[in-house]
């Protein structure tokens, strides 16, 4: 009996701790960056255009971005993402939720669009909520959001000189079509 449960209680526990991992792994923030303090999320909620980002699988050939935030009843923020798959002719929307990881005053959340993993959403720069400059946890995720379906050069000379100096390569950017 002994020797049955520990078949089960090893992998689980495994299992489990694995997942603990990640999650943690998953909402850090990059070295040199900082949320925004002072953080109002009722401000934030809305829709934003998606202006640039770093690609990666879950955005391939999409333009026409948008993510609306919206309170749930549980506090927590809705997330609705979409966008349009120019290559497959298209609309794509993801659903997602967001938590704080810390508090409601600092910039620094965590989404989930496949639970139990989460990614993290830093707000590292802010202009009057209309401009965001949104760092994930590494290098490797950057995004750029406005109100409007552009953005004035002199904030995006802001975020350009921000991510560089916290090590972003923002040749890398995507820009994103907003018709």
């Amino acid at each position: 009996m002994k020797r049955s449960f520990l078949k089960i209680a090893i992998p689980v526990s495994v299992g489990i701790l694995g997942i603990l991992i990640f999650e943690s792994y998953s909402v850090r923030i990059p070295q040199n960056a900082t949320a925004i303090q002072d953080f109002d999320s009722e401000k934030y909620l809305g829709k934003w255009y998606e202006i640039a980002r770093f690609d990666f699988k879950f955005e391939k050939n999409l333009n026409q971005v948008t993510a609306t935030y919206s309170k749930n009843p549980d506090g927590t923020i809705k997330v609705d993402n979409k966008g349009y798959d120019y290559v497959k002719k298209e609309w794509k929307q993801s659903i997602g939720e967001a938590k704080f990881v810390n508090t409601e005053n600092e910039a620094r959340l965590k989404v989930s669009f496949f639970k139990p993993f989460w990614a993290a959403y830093n707000v590292i720069d802010l202009v009057d909520y209309k401009y965001a400059l949104v760092a994930g946890k590494n290098l490797d995720y950057l995004w750029i959001l406005s109100r409007e379906k552009t953005i004035p050069q002199d904030i995006k000379t802001q975020f350009f000189e921000k991510a560089k100096l916290i090590g972003y390569d923002i040749n890398n950017l995507v820009w994103v079509e907003q018709n």
